[in-house]
């Protein structure tokens, strides 16, 4: 399995290959899918360009990309862009129509109560643990963790010579995972060597203008769909 992450928490300030309305995250998942991805995971944007998650944001990047790809189609849940708890679970309450599945980043406060309600309105959970984070320590102490789709373990180190050791040490945190499914990957500069180890270990992954916006060599990628292809040429 590999992912296209298409824009993450970037802007437009990123470049005009990054998507940002409905229409664009559509187009990019497509040529993403042809290039072999298997899923897609999007961050909706407000017209200012900020990650939200109101429904009135939601929606139309969904039925946008539902139009247009087959694949599972899951969506950000993170606290950046609601802070607030409770405000953020009254956002997922009100959500129409569901992504297949969304990440909660479990070291974030709130963590608990937004998967339980996803899992109640049956959208699909990646468990978002994060390098650096207590992240995996409270996974593995929630009741939730069997029940899961997958989890999604993010290394935040950003270092080429560091990033391996960082991913290594996180999936030993993560132990067992509660025997879900692991999605390996890395961000910026440690994109590529954690997606290759993610391979070496047999693991999903995922890639994409949210994770780097560098091919393997340095050369600035022009697309989601040109990140497929290569991340399928590293993963061996």
């Amino acid at each position: 399995m590999v992912q296209v992450c298409l824009n993450g928490r970037r802007s437009a300030a990123d470049g005009a290959g990054v998507p940002m309305s409905p229409e664009g995250l559509a187009r990019s998942a497509v040529e993403a899918v042809a290039a072999g991805a298997t899923s897609v995971h999007v961050h909706p944007k407000a017209p200012c360009g900020h990650d939200s998650l109101s429904p009135r944001v939601l929606a139309p990047a969904l039925e946008a990309l539902r139009a247009q790809v087959r694949v599972p189609v899951g969506v950000t849940t993170g606290a950046w862009a609601e802070p607030d708890p409770a405000a953020r679970l009254a956002r997922v309450r009100a959500w129409s129509p569901l992504p297949d599945f969304a990440s909660v980043n479990w070291h974030e406060p709130g963590a608990e109560e937004v998967a339980g309600e996803l899992l109640a309105r049956g959208v699909a959970v990646e468990a978002g643990i994060f390098s650096g984070t207590d992240g995996a320590s409270r996974f593995a102490a929630s009741p939730l963790g069997p029940r899961v789709l997958r989890v999604l373990a993010e290394v935040t180190d950003p270092g080429p010579a560091t990033a391996e050791a960082s991913a290594r040490a996180l999936l030993a945190e993560l132990g067992t995972a509660h025997g879900r499914p692991v999605l390996l990957h890395g961000e910026e500069g440690g994109t590529w060597p954690v997606l290759r180890l993610a391979g070496r270990l047999g693991l999903a992954t995922r890639i994409g203008l949210e994770d780097t916006l560098l091919l393997p060599d340095g050369r600035r990628a022009g697309s989601n769909a040109e990140l497929v292809a290569e991340a399928l040429v590293q993963y061996g």
